[in-house]
């Protein structure tokens, strides 16, 4: 069997330090912001090239906490795409706003910033792009969009840890960046967790305030927030592997590159960015027509697979009502009906990488 994803390699390595911190947090005697909640949120802030990380329970949270420090409301509208799952669509309506849907470029399968233009309306407050598959958005043209049209951007970077954009780490190119440490990224907690990251000093004092109640020093609430914290557990574990993850980054992309050498001519791996160092590859995709021979395939010889995402989200019962109709959105359409997730993580051996090329290859 070859999983599709399997953190014991990277745990293995990391036992003997991520055992030491943990211990070190149970014996602290703090469970809940405390230091290690600190010394992360400063880490992964520099990492990102960015001033202020604040740590909090999930990706989604942080999408959600970051449009409610932007003060995005009910009845607001906010830009975003389709084909990256419920997570930031669920993070809009959480607060009432709704979702605006625009179509993804052909080749990357990212946000259009051509075709903002169609959806941008009298509500529309803010436009959350999505680094997929850890490819970075081309953030010059969705900049400019938002500036000429007054509207503030908000990065989703859940799987986006490791990727830039013209030299910048994304995250650090909006005004909020958010980012997952669900298991499966390319920082994966021990659990959930997530963090948004700024440069902007009051977004991140609201932030804080917005995670933990709307207290302030005196625990009186200035502001409505709720409760949406990383714990020093998830931290201190996370501590420990952030002095992986350039590492980790950088093997992701020398596998990447075995899968695009196996499957050059064959049309199926997405093109990869001229600059090599922008790809942080969450995920290695591929496009195929009748997906399910390809799955049928990779099952019977045992490997494991994943689709990001097999239903872009204007399709799905609970946002139907957004009047975003079958065909409204082609591009993305039939993406979802064409992508596949092949395994790609540190520890996956070489020759795993070929048996798998070799798979989908040879289905036809």
């Amino acid at each position: 069997m070859i999983p599709f994803f399997d953190y014991r390699p990277g745990h293995r390595a990391a036992r003997d330090r991520i055992d030491a911190a943990i211990r070190e947090v149970l014996d602290s005697g703090r469970l809940i912001l405390g230091p290690q909640v600190a010394a992360f949120e400063r880490e992964f802030a520099a990492f990102c090239g960015a001033s202020e990380a604040v740590g909090v329970a999930s990706g989604t949270d942080a999408l959600a906490l970051a449009l409610r420090a932007l003060e995005v409301g009910a009845g607001d509208e906010v830009i975003t795409v389709a084909n990256a799952g419920v997570p930031p669509v669920a993070a809009i309506r959480s607060l009432g706003a709704i979702p605006r849907f625009v179509d993804v470029d052909p080749d990357t399968l990212l946000i259009d910033a051509a075709a903002l233009e169609a959806v941008v309306g009298d509500r529309t407050r803010c436009i959350v792009p999505v680094h997929l598959y850890g490819r970075a958005v081309p953030m010059a043209g969705v900049l400019q969009f938002a500036e000429r049209h007054g509207l503030t951007v908000v990065e989703d970077c859940a799987q986006g840890h490791g990727a830039a954009d013209a030299g910048r780490s994304v995250g650090s190119i909006g005004a909020i960046g958010c980012f997952s440490f669900y298991p499966t990224k390319n920082l994966g907690a021990y659990g959930d967790g997530g963090a948004c990251v700024t440069s902007n000093g009051e977004l991140a004092e609201r932030l804080r305030q917005l995670r933990m109640y709307g207290f302030d020093e005196r625990r009186h609430s200035r502001i409505e927030g709720l409760n949406s914290r990383l714990d020093e557990l998830q931290a201190a574990i996370l501590r420990v592997l952030l002095t992986e993850l350039s590492s980790s980054v950088a093997e992701r992309r020398r596998l990447a590159g075995l899968y695009h050498a196996a499957l050059a001519g064959t049309g199926q791996a997405l093109a990869p960015p001229a600059d090599a160092t922008a790809h942080a590859y969450h995920l290695f995709v591929v496009r195929v027509r009748e997906r399910e021979r390809y799955v049928a395939a990779l099952d019977a010889e045992g490997i494991g697979h994943g689709i990001h995402y097999a239903e872009p989200v204007h399709e799905m019962d609970a946002y139907r009502r957004f009047d975003w109709a079958r065909g409204s959105l082609p591009v993305t359409e039939r993406a979802c009906r064409e992508v596949l997730s092949l395994p790609l993580y540190p520890g996956l051996a070489e020759d795993q990488v070929t048996r798998v090329a070799r798979c989908v290859a040879a289905v036809r």
